[in-house]
């Protein structure tokens, strides 16, 4: 696949990003795309290395090793090499609903798992997916298959996000009436109100959802399934032959400390929702400086959420921005105890890491810390809050090792903004009770290994939803999971 020694003639090249001091000043995307000879020289680099680990979508080590969604990437990668993104776009379709997201957001499990990353930089498989979709796209190949006969059954999608699309997606094709029901004024889910534009314009999911119209997909918002008046559960059971909830992991971690009531402390996930709902109410004509202008601003929480939070509040002309994580600092390359093919958990610096040390000179991120206390001024606004340095100590009971606070670290910082980004407990419990399913040990909707079924017939689960807080990648990978089962209950077999 690709060129015989890619791999050694041409260097790890990736597309141009816009500056930090140009960048900052809106929400635009600002990674760019390479001249097409340049990511064909970069698709070259695929090594045909024999057992392909970035198609396998493997759990090694309790994480993913390679793409879920089993994309054959040194296929598509040799196809891009030669210059025939077409057939490139044909490949990656088969397998994949809505690479037009991941080349945007996806961590590139592929990439880490590539065997050129064994010792050197792994192929630019995300750009080169990005390059292929993106030519699909502005050559009009992107089709959304009109069904030549329907089967008369109907499906509901409770939640569009990327599993209740994917699941739609293919239901449709399959020929059954998909309606997909969505809480939120526009349709996207997480994608819409949880991944800032800067990562994904919304543009790129409104192409997508007029696609999926146009091929007889029915979308309803503002229809918060569980908690409406105007359609219930017993409605949808009675008027639908089948229903996946796709409705995510959406109960969110709380830091249960002292003064947690005071004025400026928001979940993460709705801060960033009520910044992106500003912006697309406004056209992007006016932005929400006011949420966090001139603020110090504490995000607690070290992940991709946290990092969305740091980007946010600089493009908004925070004052200062501190991350906390509660685990201790990373290495900056792997240790012998994480070996490839593993997801490699080694200290990265993304893009609102990079904006804090361009604008603040230092990263943003302090380790081994957590909130003791949130501090009220008379009116009952935030003002400060109280750190406390943490350290690891072995459980007696369970053998296990916790972060627990270290006496005598306390430390009292300014801060008027708090955005817990603390990741997600589980599906939301006015969902699972409205629809009478069970749940696990950890308030996901509980399916048998596998399986999409969940306690009720006719109900079925994708997504974070059952799984628990996780990646768009897999979210894809299960809404497929569960259209392949949905079909096989109306029909009897599947080709999907």
């Amino acid at each position: 696949m690709g060129k015989a020694t890619g791999f050694l003639d041409y260097v790890r090249e990736d597309g141009p990003i816009v500056k930090e001091a140009d960048r900052v000043k809106d929400f635009k995307e600002f990674h760019g795309q390479l001249p097409l000879k340049k990511q064909q020289e970069q698709a070259g680099r695929c090594m045909d290395c024999g057992v392909p680990f970035c198609q396998a979508g493997l759990m090694i080590a309790g994480m993913a090793s390679g793409c879920p969604l089993h994309n054959l990437v040194p296929e598509i990668n040799d196809l891009v090499w030669q210059g025939r993104l077409e057939e490139a776009y044909k490949r990656l379709s088969i397998t994949h609903s809505f690479p037009e997201f991941t080349c945007r957001v996806c961590p590139a499990l592929c990439e880490a798992a590539c065997t050129c990353g064994l010792h050197g930089d792994p192929v630019a498989t995300k750009e080169n997916e990005k390059t292929v979709v993106e030519y699909a796209f502005a050559h009009d190949l992107v089709k959304e298959e009109v069904p030549a006969v329907r089967t008369g059954k109907k499906v509901a999608v409770i939640g569009s996000g990327p599993s209740g699309l994917a699941a739609a997606q293919l239901l449709n094709r399959r020929g059954h009436e998909v309606t997909v029901f969505e809480r939120k004024d526009r349709i996207g889910g997480l994608l819409r109100y949880g991944i800032p534009n800067m990562k994904l314009d919304k543009s790129v999911i409104d192409r997508r959802v007029k696609l999926m119209e146009d091929a007889g997909v029915k979308f309803v918002v503002n229809a918060d399934i569980g908690r409406s008046d105007k359609l219930t559960v017993k409605d949808l059971e009675e008027e639908y032959d089948a229903i996946v909830l796709a409705c995510g992991a959406s109960n969110p971690r709380d830091i249960n400390a002292p003064g947690r009531d005071a004025k400026g402390i928001f979940f993460a996930v709705d801060f960033l929702g009520k910044v992106t709902k500003e912006l697309l109410d406004s056209d992007f004509k006016q932005f929400p400086y006011e949420l966090a202008k001139d603020k110090d601003v504490i995000v607690i929480g070290g992940g991709d959420t946290g990092n969305d939070c740091v980007g946010t509040c600089i493009r908004l002309g925070a004052k200062s921005v501190t991350q906390l994580e509660m685990m201790p600092k990373p290495a900056e390359c792997r240790l012998a105890s994480n070996p490839w093919p593993e997801w490699p958990r080694i200290l990265k610096v993304d893009y609102g890491q990079e904006e804090a040390i361009w604008k603040f000179g230092e990263d943003p991120r302090v380790y081994q810390t957590t909130v003791k206390e949130f501090v009220k001024d008379k009116k009952g606004n935030l003002k400060e809050v109280v750190l406390v340095s943490l350290e690891a100590k072995k459980d007696e009971k369970t053998g296990r090792m916790n972060m627990v606070p270290m006496e005598g670290s306390e430390r009292t910082v300014p801060a008027q903004l708090v955005l817990i980004a603390a990741g997600f407990l589980g599906s939301e419990k006015y969902v699972t009770d409205a629809f009478g399913v069970e749940t696990d040990a950890r308030t996901n909707v509980k399916t048998k290994l596998g399986d999409y079924h969940t306690s009720k017939a006719k109900i079925f689960a994708a997504g974070d939803v059952r799984r628990g807080q996780s990646l768009v990648v897999w979210a894809i990978s299960e809404g497929r999971g569960a259209a392949k089962a949905v079909d096989e209950a109306l029909m009897g077999y599947t080709n999907l």
